[in-house]
């Protein structure tokens, strides 16, 4: 079962970051019982398009999530005022881990982490009112406390990048997991007529072990699943059968994209699985 947090939404405001100071590049921290996050945008490129990171601190023995947060959790949440010019174009996530709490499995980051994101403006930088940004995460330690916080950011012609905040976009970009390559990609993939298990096949780097592999896959919206059963490995080719619980009744997955994360040998791998 998920962590009680409609219960503590109620009760957030006391816990909610204050609005952010404005500066030229980063914003200042906001500030949490459960830890700290801040902003850093750099200057725009000839197209309106600025690299920018969210920087999230969770406080020792606090953890925060992934983009699917598994059994508890709250997944971040990034909205640009309307009307301000300026609009999300991605959000990245760095190379999440899987979190055990007693019968809860939780996915995301039990140390600093930085979401690499791409925002779009006025091309060439101009902007006729600030950036401003509601940031919502989710903290959590025996109890989830959600943590939002408003940013503003002041942002001009005259922006020059800072190289501590270039440094923190181009640390955070390298963080994401790698597309698929010879030796870590997906084979095939099906999802059983009853819509209970997955048969999915991978090819692995040489020498993997049967059960070095950790896999995530994502379905639906709040669905995640890496229980998996049997596992058979032939040469590079490791097939897995994954168990599937909890669809929407009823779902039809024709024409659906699910996402894959695999975990093996230090390395990630992200990709998308698409039914026909």
């Amino acid at each position: 079962m998920r962590r009680p947090i409609l219960a503590l939404i109620a009760l957030s405001a006391t816990l909610l970051g204050f609005v952010a100071a404005a500066r030229a590049e980063s914003s200042d921290w906001a500030l949490n019982e459960g830890g700290r996050m801040r902003l850093v945008v750099l200057p725009a490129d000839a197209d309106g398009k600025r690299a920018a990171a969210l920087q999230i601190e969770p406080s020792p023995g606090w953890i925060t999530y992934w983009r699917e947060p598994g059994d508890a959790g709250i997944p971040p949440s990034i909205t640009l005022a309307p009307g301000s010019g300026y609009t999300l174009n991605d959000i990245g996530y760095p190379v999440p881990k899987r979190i055990d709490n007693g019968d809860l499995r939780d996915i995301g980051y039990d140390a600093p982490v930085t979401l690499p994101l791409v925002l779009s403006g006025p091309v060439g930088g101009s902007s006729s009112g600030d950036l401003k940004a509601s940031v919502f995460i989710g903290l959590c330690r025996n109890i989830c406390i959600p943590f939002q916080a408003e940013f503003q950011l002041s942002l001009t012609l005259s922006e020059t990048a800072k190289a501590e905040e270039a440094e923190i976009v181009a640390a955070a970009r390298k963080t994401r997991p790698e597309p698929p390559s010879p030796d870590l990609a997906v084979k095939s993939h099906a999802l059983s007529s009853d819509g209970k298990q997955m048969s999915l096949t991978l090819t692995v780097p040489e020498g993997t072990a049967p059960d070095e592999a950790e896999i995530f896959v994502t379905g639906p919206s709040g669905h995640v699943f890496f229980a998996d059963g049997e596992r058979r490995l032939d040469g590079n080719a490791l097939t897995v059968a994954l168990p599937i619980s909890g669809l929407p009744r009823k779902y039809d997955i024709h024409g659906k994209h699910w996402g894959l994360l695999v975990k093996t040998g230090g390395r990630a791998m992200e990709t998308t699985l698409a039914f026909d």
